[in-house]
């Protein structure tokens, strides 16, 4: 039954670091104003018959804080990232120099820095929730360890560490959010 009980911890572990990467990917999305090639990320180019993700097909890098950077690796690409970039709907407007494809990043205005505030808050929930959902997993298998003969005060005890690896998962959540807003927000 330890054994079991060590898999249940480990498997609870696992799934509030899972949720929390999953958050921190999400997170990384969300621009703050400033550029960075992850930006692109979401990007899809048709090179060679085939749609892929633009890192596939280009060096993509930072000039500057404002400024983004795609250096195919094959000039015929050109006008495919630039067609792939604006229908990423990204917000983004390309200028292809024949050589490179370099966009400027628009500044943020204070009504969407507050709209992505938002969505970073609700991707934040999003994750709580799974954290909340991996809770409920773990103590309904205490439960039914409880049937197969747990005694009463180790389920109590199993049930506190279940809820302390909650409460750490949901802190670290909420000091992300805090962060991340605080980036958003920083003119």
């Amino acid at each position: 039954m330890e054994e079991e009980i060590q898999m249940l911890m480990d498997e609870a572990k696992d799934a509030n670091e899972k949720s929390f990467d999953h958050l921190r990917n999400g997170l990384e999305k969300i621009r703050a104003g400033r550029a960075t090639p992850s930006m692109l990320d979401s990007v899809q180019v048709e090179a060679y018959g085939a749609l892929g993700p633009l890192n596939q097909v280009a060096n993509v890098n930072t000039l500057d804080a404002r400024t983004i950077t795609v250096q195919p690796w094959d000039k015929a690409n050109l006008d495919a990232i630039t067609t792939g970039i604006i229908n990423a709907n990204l917000g983004l407007n390309p200028q292809n120099n024949g050589e490179m494809i370099i966009i400027n990043v628009p500044t943020l205005t204070e009504e969407r820095r507050i709209e992505l505030v938002k969505k970073a808050k609700a991707e934040g929930e999003h994750a709580k929730v799974s954290i909340r959902n991996n809770r409920k997993e773990a103590n309904d298998f205490i439960k039914k360890l409880k049937d197969d003969g747990l005694s009463e005060d180790r389920q109590k005890d199993l049930e506190g560490e279940v809820q302390v690896l909650t409460d750490g998962a949901i802190k670290k959540i909420d000091d992300l959010l805090t962060a991340k807003e605080a980036d958003i927000l920083k003119v």
